[in-house]
């Protein structure tokens, strides 16, 4: 006799269920976020009536995928790029992916192609790549590669889909909170000008004194590391119209904390500090820093996010490499103008402690 063995739900039968699409279904366990909420809310009771599990080595044969996306990141020893890589890497694996990882110590478009062909011989189904120099954009911007990319960090005017935090939006946020303060003007210890996050950070900085008529000073630059950051509060321990300062990054402004500490600079009360990043550390710092939160959580859903629309095919192939789109008589064509690649752009918050404060005497 015959026993009756009852197979297990597929994703047909979820999106039966639910009266949606096979497409929607597969959205929604991609955590998509283009899936209005009460749809979601019908696939996730579907799939939890029929008890349905992704099988993802079924998925790979049907779909002739890896189920791997690749990832490029660059001196993970930094907080920004390491909370990055860990906020991309999470949410490709809430997605159902496994991820490979290349680590590059030296930008260069060598070392880039190198890490792709890497990548490439594993078969990954697409690429983020953390490209925080737009000299690095450039450079992967003209290199071949069949699988669908983004970008993470990286310029959102070479053509490829890209995903940032408005780093610009952060330099306003702190200079228009140390102006409100009462400060007369704001000092800027920058990081290193090749990158594009320095660059917004300065930018945003540098119109916000500008709109309000303040004095605009040479920025001090650093190189993101404490030891940079103590050197240029040497220099401005030494500013007698000093009052308020804007450090690119909170490594630096521990080393300028450390250099006014020496010179007998009470902060606040002589100069306000204020930091980016949000570190873990700064809100034990002496005192507790005022810095900007990056939510790199949020970063890296947005960017599997765009991946995977590449990869479901739902648009155009604007994740793909600009040589793969150019034609054989060189005339390059890329993506049409009323389709620009995807630029997501992820909102900063100020978190406001005890560094910065009104000036001596107002």
């Amino acid at each position: 006799m015959a026993r009756n063995v009852q197979r297990s739900p597929v994703m047909a039968d979820v999106a039966r269920l639910a009266g949606v699409s096979h497409q929607t279904v597969s959205r929604v366990l991609n955590d998509h976020p283009n899936v209005r909420q009460e749809t979601r809310a019908r696939v996730l009771a579907a799939i939890e009536g029929l008890g349905y599990r992704r099988n993802s080595t079924a998925r790979a044969l049907v779909t002739k995928q890896s189920n791997t996306l690749g990832v490029v990141a660059f001196d993970t020893t930094l907080y920004g790029p390491a909370s990055t890589l860990y906020g991309i890497e999470r949410a490709a694996r809430d997605a159902g992916y496994f991820v490979s990882i290349v680590s590059l110590r030296e930008l260069t478009s060598h070392d880039l192609a190198e890490a792709l062909d890497h990548l490439g011989r594993q078969q990954v189904d697409g690429l983020v790549v953390i490209a925080p120099q737009s000299a690095v954009a450039v450079a992967l911007a003209e290199m071949p590669q069949p699988v669908p990319v983004v970008t993470v960090e990286g310029d959102a005017d070479v053509g490829l889909p890209v995903v940032n935090v408005d780093q610009r939006k952060g330099g306003v946020l702190v200079t228009e909170h140390l102006l409100r303060l009462g400060h007369r003007t704001v000092w800027h210890v920058s990081g290193p000008q090749d990158w594009l996050e320095a660059q917004g950070r300065m930018e945003g900085w540098r119109e916000t004194l500008r709109a309000a008529g303040a004095e605009i000073h040479e920025p001090l630059s650093g190189d993101w590391s404490p030891r940079s950051g103590y050197r240029c509060g040497q220099i401005l321990a030494g500013m007698p119209d000093l009052t308020a300062v804007f450090v690119a990054n909170d490594q630096m402004a521990l080393g300028v904390l450390r250099a006014l500490d020496e010179a007998r600079i009470r902060v606040p009360e002589d100069v306000s500090v204020v930091g980016f990043d949000d570190i873990p550390e700064s809100e034990f710092f002496a005192p507790p820093l005022t810095t900007i939160s990056q939510d790199f959580s949020e970063v890296g859903r947005k960017a599997i996010a765009l991946l995977l629309d590449a990869l479901a095919g739902e648009d155009e192939p604007v994740g793909t490499l600009r040589q793969a789109m150019e034609p054989s008589d060189g005339v390059r064509e890329g993506p049409s103008p009323a389709t620009p690649p995807p630029h997501v752009v992820v909102q900063p918050r100020l978190v406001v402690r005890r560094s910065s404060g009104r000036p001596h005497g107002s």
